[in-house]
């Protein structure tokens, strides 16, 4: 299976790149080819220009666009790897999806409706977030969050949600905790990718 990990975040001692270097290694000790696309490390360009919109519009998909288009129809299952800042997604990965899932590219619209031109497709989400989780479960964040990225991303065009870890307390907790979540990322991607 050809997976894409997208990864958003700025920091090479974060979590979550320990959690990229764990996910990237349960998925090869699988026997999965592996995509990595570091939106730090690219210096991916989010912002959502008004030629970006013409150039598609006339069929000349910017190069940086086209590019991860390319990873994404290669790719029979991504998984997004980010830190939720402000309960949202980080802007270099608002504006990927902004920029990628284009209007013709991952979706369309047709007298039925939308139409999801991603299907076929697995997708997985690891967050991270420095609230506890308990209480992002008791106001209906973790609820709101999986709504917003599963169902309001992956499945609107037609990427199949087929998981999604979020931890808590990122920053006040000890390293025995750090290594239960890593051991959980490990376990939960070697099963979902069997």
């Amino acid at each position: 299976m050809k997976h894409l990990v997208v990864y958003a975040h700025p920091s090479p001692e974060s979590l979550n790149h320990a959690i990229l270097e764990t996910t990237v290694e349960a998925l090869k000790n699988n026997g999965h080819e592996v995509t990595v696309r570091d939106l730090y490390a690219l210096q991916f360009q989010p912002v959502l220009k008004p030629e970006d919109t013409e150039a598609m519009k006339a069929g000349h998909t910017p190069i940086d666009i086209k590019t991860e288009q390319n990873f994404i129809s290669e790719a029979d299952a991504i998984t997004f790897i980010y830190p939720i800042w402000w309960t949202g997604l980080p802007a270099i990965l608002k504006g990927y999806i902004d920029r990628v899932f284009s209007y013709g590219f991952a979706y369309s619209v047709g007298p039925e409706g939308i139409i999801k031109l991603l299907k076929g497709k697995q997708g997985f989400i690891i967050n991270t977030h420095g609230t506890p989780s308990e209480v992002y479960d008791e106001i209906g964040m973790t609820a709101g969050l999986k709504v917003t990225s599963d169902t309001g991303i992956l499945d609107f065009v037609g990427i199949e949600p087929v998981g999604h870890l979020l931890f808590g307390s990122i920053g006040y907790v000890d390293d025995a905790a750090y290594k239960g979540m890593l051991q959980e990322v490990r376990t939960t991607i070697s099963s979902v990718f069997a």
